[in-house]
C-alpha cells in the first residue's frame, strides 16, 4: 500500500465564519480529507491571530466559534489531526531554529510587510510605523507550522504561495547547514485550486468581512440567514418581468448549494419572471437544507465547549507524537541537547484521567463559566457567569491555591459548601467567603445531594494532592 500524502491546512481564528468561508474553504477541505490517500492535519492558527488582534476575549471566543464550526460541518477528529497551534510548544522552538537561518532580505520581500510599508509611505509616515516584529517575521512561524509535521502539500490561495516558497527556502537552507547530506525537513508544495468557488456577497463583490457584505454561516440562526439574503442587491424589475440571473449574487450563491440541474432551473425561472422576493425565499430554503443540521450541532458544541476543548487537546497529543521526535533530531543537528525526560514535563496532565479538572467555556449568552469534572467525567460543579474568561480562570486559580491545606477551609471566611433547596430539588453551592462561585445539582433527594457533596470534596482533594505532588 502506498504511503499517504500529508496535507496541512491552517485555519484563521479571527472573525465569525460566513457562507463564503464554508463554500471556499471549509467544504472543499473536508472533502479532501475524505480521500483515503490523504493524511490531513488541520490547526487553529491562534498564534497568528495575535499579530492582527490584541483583544484576548476576541481571540479566545473566535477560536472556539471557528473550532465548533469546522466540527459541525463534518470535520472528523478521529480521521484527521485537529489541534490548536498554541498547544504545540515545539512550534515556537522550531520557529526560533528557522529564524536563525532566515535572511533579513527574505523577510523584506514578504508581501504583507511590503504592503504595510507602502501604505505608511503613501501616508507620509515612517516606513515601519506600526509594524510589529510579529507581522515582519510571521512567514517564519508559518514555515514552522508546515515543516514541523512534514507536510507535503499545503492548500493555499494564490496570495499565499509566496509563504510556501519561503518555507521551502528555509527548509533547504536548514538542510544544507545541518543535514550532513540528509533532508531533515520535508520541502512542501503549494496547492492552488483554481476551481475553488469564490462566493459573491450581498453587493456582488467577493464575500468578505472587509466589505461588510457577508451572510452568516451559523450565527443568528435561520432568521439571520433570511434577513441577510433579503438584503442582496437586485434591480427594480417587477414579478413577471424577465430577469438576468447574472445581474446579482442570487443565482451564483444558489448554484453553490444546488446541483447543476437545480441551478439551471432556478436561472430559467428568473428569466421567466420569478419575483425577486420569492427567489430570495427559495435561496434561503436551499441553503438551510444543507446547513440547518450543521447549525444544530454547532449550537450543541458551543454550549458544551469543554468537549471541544477535549477534542483539541487529544488532537494536540496526536500532533506532538509527530513533533517531538523531529524536534529532538533538529536540536541535536544544531548542537543542542535533546530535552531529558526529567526536565521536560511539557503539557503535564494535571487535568488527567486520574484527577478532576477544570474547564472553561463560553455560553450562548456570551458569558463565561467554568466546570469542574471528576476523574470519571462526572459534571460536579458549574460556575456562576463571568464577563471575561480571565475572571473564570482567576477563580480556578483561587480554588487550586485553596488546596494548600489538606482539606476544605470550612467556615464563612473561607471555602465552604452549603446544601439547600433548589427549584428542581436539592443542590449544593460552593462559596468563597461571601462570594458564591458555583453550584452542583439539582438532586432528587437530600441524600443524593449529600452523596454528591462527598464526591465533590473527594475529587477536589485528589486534585489538590496532585498539584502539591507535581
Amino acid at each position: 500500500m502506498s504511503a499517504r500524502t500529508r496535507v496541512l491546512t491552517g485555519i484563521t481564528t479571527t472573525g465569525t465564519p460566513h457562507l463564503g468561508n464554508y463554500v471556499g474553504a471549509i467544504r472543499p477541505a473536508l472533502r479532501m480529507a475524505q480521500d483515503a490517500g490523504t493524511d490531513a492535519f488541520f490547526f487553529l492558527a491562534d498564534y497568528h491571530a495575535l499579530i492582527k488582534c490584541d483583544d484576548p476575549e476576541r481571540v479566545a471566543g473566535s477560536r472556539m466559534q471557528i473550532a465548533c464550526a469546522w466540527l459541525a460541518c463534518g470535520l472528523d477528529p478521529q480521521r484527521v489531526t485537529f489541534y490548536r497551534q498554541s498547544d504545540i510548544p515545539e512550534i515556537p522552538e522550531l520557529t526560533w531554529l528557522l529564524t536563525c537561518v532566515t535572511a533579513k532580505g527574505l523577510m523584506n520581500r514578504a508581501h504583507a510587510y511590503k504592503a504595510a510599508v507602502d501604505a505608511n509611505t503613501a501616508r507620509g509616515e515612517d516606513a515601519d510605523a506600526g509594524i510589529t516584529l510579529g507581522l515582519y517575521s510571521y512567514p517564519v512561524l508559518m514555515a514552522a507550522d508546515i515543516l514541523m509535521f512534514g507536510a507535503q502539500r499545503v492548500p493555499v490561495g494564490r496570495d499565499q504561495v509566496q509563504h510556501i516558497e519561503m518555507a521551502r527556502d528555509l527548509a533547504q537552507r536548514f538542510n544544507h547547514l545541518y543535514g550532513a547530506g540528509e533532508d531533515l525537513l520535508t520541502l512542501p508544495e503549494a496547492v492552488v485550486d483554481e476551481d475553488v468557488a469564490t462566493l459573491p456577497g450581498l453587493d456582488g463583490r467577493k464575500m468578505s468581512k472587509s466589505y461588510d457584505n457577508t451572510i452568516p454561516l451559523f450565527a443568528g440562526g435561520p432568521r439571520a440567514l433570511e434577513d441577510a439574503i433579503a438584503r442582496i442587491v437586485t434591480d427594480s424589475r417587477r414579478p413577471g418581468e424577465p430577469k438576468d440571473p447574472d445581474s446579482n449574487a442570487l443565482c451564483a450563491i444558489y448554484r453553490a448549494f444546488a446541483t447543476r440541474e437545480q441551478g439551471d432551473a432556478f436561472a430559467a425561472e428568473l428569466r421567466a419572471g420569478l419575483a425577486w422576493g420569492e427567489a430570495k425565499r427559495r435561496l434561503a430554503a436551499q441553503i438551510e437544507a444543507e446547513i440547518g443540521p450543521m447549525r444544530k450541532r454547532y449550537d450543541m458544541l458551543t454550549v458544551h465547549s469543554d468537549q471541544v476543548d477535549e477534542i483539541l487537546l487529544e488532537g494536540a497529543g496526536k500532533a506532538r507524537e509527530q513533533a517531538r521526535p523531529l524536534l529532538d533530531t533538529l536540536r541535536r543537528a544544531v548542537g543542542l541537547r535533546a530535552p531529558q525526560p526529567a526536565s521536560a514535563p511539557v503539557m503535564r496532565p494535571v487535568p488527567s484521567a486520574l484527577v478532576g479538572r477544570f474547564v472553561t467555556f463560553r455560553a450562548k449568552d456570551g458569558h463565561f463559566h467554568f466546570r469542574f469534572l471528576g476523574a470519571d467525567g462526572a459534571d460536579l460543579l458549574l460556575s456562576v457567569p463571568f464577563d471575561t474568561p480571565q475572571q473564570a480562570g482567576n477563580w480556578i486559580g483561587v480554588l487550586d491555591k485553596a488546596g494548600g491545606a489538606s482539606s476544605f477551609v470550612w467556615g464563612r471566611q473561607g471555602l465552604h459548601l452549603e446544601a439547600g433547596e433548589h427549584v428542581g430539588g436539592h443542590a449544593c453551592a460552593l462559596w468563597y467567603g461571601d462570594e458564591r462561585l458555583a453550584e452542583s445539582g439539582p438532586f432528587a433527594s437530600a441524600e443524593d445531594c449529600e452523596a454528591a457533596l462527598r464526591h465533590l470534596v473527594a475529587e477536589l482533594e485528589a486534585r489538590w494532592r496532585s498539584l502539591q505532588a507535581g
